[in-house]
């Protein structure tokens, strides 16, 4: 099972999708999804049943934050070539890619799972130690995760981060003009 496709599909990215999240402020405000997805949770010992429409809330813009933005007009900045670059990985079958670029990926995608364990825990416990405790400890290697696609990108497309790149096309899409 490839942990990686399985998201991909269960958010349904199509190609425009992508191309929409490479806004670096789509990348940016995607790391407060989690963070209100636990908030949401954890506030149920305050608001109790209301908790319930506030996840739904946090996972509606879970969903909508990749296609709430338009496309950058140019694709050179950090956070647009880390999500570029996430395509290249998603399509790794596609390329020859570096092997380690592959392994430190899932070792830091291993990492962001380790997480899981407090932050279960605090939510169950309503512990927020152990709450914010997981929530570092999967955001931290996420963000890691992002700026390593940034060095696949550029090892793939042969291109120098943070220079302009105004057509971000990869050999494998299909994206409607």
């Amino acid at each position: 099972m490839d942990i990686y496709r399985a998201a991909e599909r269960l958010m349904g990215m199509r190609d425009a999708d992508w191309r929409r999240h490479a806004n670096p402020v789509s990348v940016w405000t995607r790391f407060s999804c989690l963070p209100l997805i636990v908030l949401a949770i954890y506030a149920r010992q305050w608001i109790g049943w209301w908790a319930v429409p506030c996840v739904v809330l946090a996972c509606i813009w879970t969903w909508v934050n990749p296609r709430a933005f338009p496309p950058p007009a140019d694709f050179g900045s950090w956070a647009a070539r880390g999500t570029l670059g996430e395509r290249v990985f998603l399509a790794r079958d596609q390329y020859d890619l570096n092997p380690q670029h592959i392994r430190v990926a899932h070792v830091l995608t291993g990492l962001s799972v380790l997480g899981l364990g407090p932050l279960v825990y605090g939510l169950i416990a309503l512990n927020l130690w152990a709450a914010l405790l997981g929530l570092v400890a999967i955001i931290l290697p996420k963000v890691w995760f992002v700026d390593r696609m940034v060095w696949l990108h550029a090892d793939v497309t042969h291109s120098i981060p943070g220079q302009a790149l105004p057509d971000p096309t990869l050999p494998h899409e299909r994206i409607p003009q």
